[in-house]
C-alpha cells in the first residue's frame, strides 16, 4: 500500500478513535460489571476531543502527531485511563523522534515503548488482568509475523485474533488492578473492558488496512 508513515499513523489514530466513540456505551457496560462504569465514557469523551482538534496536530512527522494525541488525551480521560493511554501514545511517539517514515521494527519498538509505559504508569504487568494482557500478546504477534516477513495486514489480523483470544483466557481471573480488583472473587467470570477495547481496536485497524489497501490496489490483493 503506497501510504507514507504520516498517513498511517493517521489512520491508525482516527480509526482508534472512531472506535472508541461507536463502543462508548458498550465499554462502559462492560466496565460496569465490577468496576465504575465510566471507562467506556472516559474514553470516548477523550477522543472526541481529539477528532474536533484534529486539524490543530502537529503533523511534521508521526510522533510530532502522536505526541499530540498523549496530551489531548491525558487532559481529557479521566483517571488512570488517561494516564495509561496519554502515556502509551507518548512514549511511542517519543521513540519515533523526528523520523519521516517508520520501518516494521520501529513501529514494534513503538509499540514496545508504550506497553513499558503503561506499566510503569499504572504498576502493573501481565497476570493482572488489565488491558495488558491482549496489547502484550498482540504486539508480540505483530513482531513475530514481520520477523517471518508476513505482509501488514497478516500480521494486523493475526494480532487482533490473538488480541480477542486472550480477552476469554483472563476472563475467568481475578483482577488485581483498577477498581476491578476491589470486587476480589467478583471479577471472576467478567470482561476486563480495557482488554476488550484492545481487542475490538486491532479488529477495526486490521479492517481499516484492508479497506485502504484494497482501494489502493484497485481490485487487486491487500498487503
Amino acid at each position: 500500500m503506497d501510504m507514507t508513515s504520516l498517513e498511517i499513523t493517521e489512520l491508525v489514530v482516527r480509526t482508534i478513535a472512531e472506535t472508541a466513540i461507536e463502543n462508548e456505551i458498550y465499554f462502559a457496560e462492560l466496565d460496569g460489571v465490577v468496576g465504575d462504569g465510566d471507562f467506556g465514557i472516559s474514553l470516548a469523551s477523550g477522543f472526541n476531543k481529539l477528532v474536533d482538534q484534529w486539524d490543530t496536530l502537529d503533523r511534521s512527522s508521526p510522533g510530532s502527531v502522536l505526541k499530540g494525541v498523549s496530551m489531548v488525551i491525558a487532559s481529557r480521560v479521566g483517571g488512570v485511563s488517561g494516564a495509561l493511554w496519554g502515556t502509551a501514545f507518548l512514549r511511542a511517539g517519543a521513540t519515533a523522534g523526528a523520523k519521516q517514515e517508520l520501518t516494521r521494527e520501529d513501529v514494534v519498538a513503538m509499540l514496545a515503548a508504550a506497553v513499558e509505559g503503561m506499566k510503569k504508569r499504572g504498576q502493573s504487568d501481565l497476570g493482572d488482568k488489565t488491558l495488558l494482557d491482549a496489547f502484550v500478546p498482540a504486539k508480540d504477534e505483530l513482531a513475530s509475523v514481520f520477523a517471518g516477513g508476513g505482509s501488514t495486514l497478516e500480521a494486523l489480523k493475526r494480532a487482533s485474533l490473538v488480541a480477542r483470544q486472550k480477552t476469554e483466557e483472563i476472563k475467568p481471573w481475578i483482577a488485581k488492578r483498577g477498581r476491578a480488583s476491589y470486587t476480589g472473587e467478583r471479577s471472576c467470570g467478567s470482561y476486563d473492558a480495557g482488554s476488550i477495547a484492545i481487542a475490538v481496536m486491532a479488529e477495526r485497524i486490521a479492517e481499516a488496512w484492508e479497506r485502504a489497501s484494497v482501494s489502493a490496489n484497485g481490485q487487486g490483493s491487500a498487503k
